[in-house]
């Protein structure tokens, strides 16, 4: 098993989703109004006047087949829109419950 965390502008949220949803993955814990700053390019994320956009994020945990074709899929909506900002972390899972 995998886990993939998925931090994104808020713009994305619906698409995100929507991927998630036609690769059939129904598990994930969802944080809105998440802030942040990317490392390479793209504006900060604050959520205040001078920086008014948000970001969220997803965690889920899928099957190690499941990344290879999640990760392209998320890749293809990022490079539509660069600068809003969406990236993915792949992690082995240990153990679960």
């Amino acid at each position: 098993m995998k886990s993939v965390f998925i931090p994104y502008n808020q713009a994305h949220k619906e698409r995100v989703l929507d991927i998630l949803e036609r690769m059939n993955i129904r598990g994930f814990t969802l944080w809105d109004n998440v802030q942040g700053r990317g490392a390479r390019i793209g504006e900060p994320h604050y959520g205040t006047h001078a920086w008014p956009t948000l970001n969220a994020a997803i965690l889920t945990i899928v099957p190690d087949e499941k990344v290879n074709e999640l990760l392209p899929k998320l890749r293809e909506l990022d490079n539509e829109t660069e600068n809003l900002g969406l990236h993915a972390f792949v992690w082995h899972v240990e153990q679960m419950i």
